[in-house]
């Protein structure tokens, strides 16, 4: 997360992989892990360290997902967290241009 901040001043749009992130490769075994779990609340941090914009893969039945199931986010908790990011992202900015004045 500290790179969030760092990287910022570059004066270039952030974005965070998410979902990519949690990856455990070759933590099932035979094939890629992750840790799903952990999608919404990092996602959460990284807008909340000033990401523009969060890279997540989505699918309605991940354990179907012909690959990196373990570690995408449930098509139908998507939408609430997109409202959530959208509310937070609006309210970092707001901080920081009051910070800045």
């Amino acid at each position: 997360m500290r790179s969030f901040p760092i990287m910022s001043q570059f004066g270039i749009p952030i974005v965070f992989d998410v979902t990519h992130s949690l990856q455990l490769p070759g933590g099932l075994g035979h094939a890629t892990g992750g840790l799903s779990q952990y999608i919404e609340p990092l996602a959460r941090a990284g807008v909340a360290c000033g990401v523009d914009a969060v890279f997540m893969e989505v699918h309605d039945a991940p354990e179907r997902a012909p690959s990196d199931g373990p570690n995408m986010l449930p098509l139908e908790r998507m939408e609430p967290l997109l409202l959530m990011l959208s509310d937070l992202h609006a309210l970092v900015r707001r901080r920081a241009n009051k910070a800045a004045n």
